[in-house]
């Protein structure tokens, strides 16, 4: 079956579900066998996915590395996105805290990763959080240069508020945004969305499972590796799950119904939403690709869709989505 396409911005067309690679390499607890997530990203390809997500950060470095080796063989029939933006030695990978979108610090990153990622472009390349203390029009007017100069196709922004993403599209239009959402998380549903609809911009949802919680394989009493980020979410607090499960007892009902599984659910319902939003669902293991490939040709219908709207309505999700210091870091 043909992979459904979607277009990010203003002609970026790519496959209606991406790939996230994160957790191929960190985050999740211990990366994966790097030979076996080669296979997997290639894996993806086979299957119609055109879209990898990858960052700087993820590592730092490796990841970028895993994804540029995997797609080398193919990297005409792939869309590259990668990210920019926190202060992290570009010689010996050390974090040195906080943000870096200083535009000589962008084009040095972004030299570095082109030769990561083996390759002369970069197809969308994601500011990864605004930095305070450099004025966004100065961001977007080092990406523009990037752009003129051919080493990058398309712009993007994540984690920005509407107000930062309306002045950097004045600069450099900005092709896709890139931000939590899911129904475990639709904050971007009050402002973000209209704003991006109106402004012509693509939107890409990181963690669309909420983090795996939508898959229903979670419960309170779930226990995560000791280097799983999740055990620093307050959202995957024991306490907070067992509360948050009511959310997949929604997702589980239709689920049942449609001869479905709740990761399938969760995001055709995102599918659902707007024809311009390109969820990039995360996995180490090939039976998860597959069944998170099978949503692009789930149809919820309309009653589908009330339903799990009227479900979910009455919920309130318990914890915050990330950890305080982080978040601090989203929304500016």
């Amino acid at each position: 079956m043909k992979m459904k396409t979607r277009i990010l911005g203003e002609g970026l067309e790519v496959s209606a579900l991406g790939l996230g690679c994160m957790g191929m390499t960190a985050v999740y607890g211990p990366a994966g066998d790097k030979n076996e997530m080669i296979k997997l990203v290639r894996d993806a390809h086979e299957r119609g996915v055109t879209m990898f997500d990858t960052a700087e950060a993820y590592g730092p470095f490796a990841n970028e590395d895993l994804v540029g080796e995997a797609l080398a063989p193919i990297r005409d029939k792939v869309v590259i996105a990668t990210k920019f933006g926190f202060d992290i030695n570009l010689e010996t990978g050390e974090r040195n805290g906080g943000t870096n979108s200083r535009p000589d610090h962008i084009l040095a990153v972004t030299d570095a990763a082109l030769k990561r990622l083996r390759t002369d472009h970069i197809d969308l390349l994601y500011q990864h959080r605004v930095d305070p203390a450099v004025p966004i029009e100065d961001v977007a007017g080092a990406v523009k240069e990037l752009i003129a100069a051919g080493k990058v196709r398309h712009f993007g922004m994540s984690e920005a508020s509407v107000g930062t993403i309306r002045r950097a599209h004045a600069v450099q239009p900005v092709t896709a945004v890139q931000s939590e959402y899911s129904l475990f998380w639709r904050g971007p549903e009050a402002e973000l969305l209209p704003a991006l609809e109106e402004l012509g911009i693509g939107f890409v949802p990181f963690s669309p499972l909420g983090a795996g919680f939508l898959t229903g394989k979670i419960d309170e009493t779930t226990t995560f590796d000791a280097n799983d980020f999740r055990n620093f979410v307050p959202r995957f607090s024991p306490e907070a799950r067992k509360a948050n499960l009511a959310l997949v007892e929604v997702v589980k009902a239709v689920a049942g119904r449609k001869a479905a599984t709740p990761a399938q659910v969760a995001l055709a319902w995102l599918l659902a939403q707007k024809p311009w939003i390109v969820p990039i669902p995360g996995t180490t293991k090939l039976h998860r690709l597959e069944e998170n490939l099978g949503a692009v040709e789930l149809e919820l219908s309309a009653d589908d869709l009330a339903e799990i709207d009227a479900g979910v309505s009455g919920i309130t999700v318990q914890g915050e989505r990330l950890p305080e210091p982080v978040l601090k870091m989203t929304g500016l």
